[in-house]
């Protein structure tokens, strides 16, 4: 009586065993109708995530660029920037012949706006680029040599790492006599005491240190 129990047993196990096995080949070989793209052929493999990456369109970077640029929220930023920089060219800090350097630019803001008010020569550097505005550099070690632009301005200087270092070669590519700019969000006199002193004590009162205390999105910014 216990053979034919056994036996039983085993031919229930043998059953269930193929039936499993039949069902996750037909799992495999069929593919899930979300990633399923209208023109695809019904011969379309098994992908091996939950959507096959090459069904995935990546827009060039002229695409890209330009879906950015023409966003409202970088022609709001770029505008308020470009408002800022008349605002020192009048001040005569800034003029259309400059050759300028912005440190830490981001996307691009910067240089777009600096080409908005007529100056032409400008380089951005951020630790990631946004080609074509912006190359990759490390703001703390600059690519450049001594001396080598007229102005050097930066929105990011409370992000530095190092923020002496980062005061340090943005004196060392600019020119005796050239413009240091420092945009702040929010500061104090003397917050704005202590970035000048990072400045004195990298090279000296040989330039021109021009710090701003609001970010510029809002009007009525004060100099030092």
């Amino acid at each position: 009586m216990e053979r034919h129990v056994e036996a039983l047993l085993r031919k229930i196990s043998y059953g269930a065993i193929t039936i499993a096995t039949f069902t996750l080949v037909m799992l495999m070989l069929q593919t899930p109708e979300t990633c399923i793209l209208e023109n695809s052929p019904k011969s379309t493999k098994f992908p091996k995530s939950s959507c096959d990456s090459s069904h995935r369109q990546h827009l060039p970077l002229e695409k890209k660029n330009h879906r950015l640029w023409s966003s409202k929220s970088w022609k709001q930023q770029v505008s308020s920037y470009a408002h800022f920089f008349k605002h020192l060219q009048g001040k005569s800090l800034l003029f259309n012949h400059s050759k300028v350097l912005c440190v830490s630019a981001g996307a691009g803001h910067e240089v777009v706006a600096f080409n908005s008010i007529g100056v032409a020569d400008v380089t951005g550097v951020e630790l990631m680029d946004s080609l074509p505005l912006v190359s990759r550099a490390d703001p703390h070690n600059l690519p450049f040599f001594n001396e080598a632009f007229d102005v050097a301005f930066t929105a990011h200087l409370a992000e530095a790492l190092f923020p002496s270092r980062f005061v340090g070669e943005m004196e060392r590519t600019v020119k005796i006599g050239g413009v240091c700019m420092v945009l702040m969000e929010e500061c104090a006199g003397r917050e704005i005491k202590q970035i000048v002193e990072l400045f004195r004590t990298s090279r000296g009162s040989e330039m021109t240190i021009f710090i701003e205390d609001e970010i510029p999105f809002l009007s009525g910014a004060s100099g030092s």
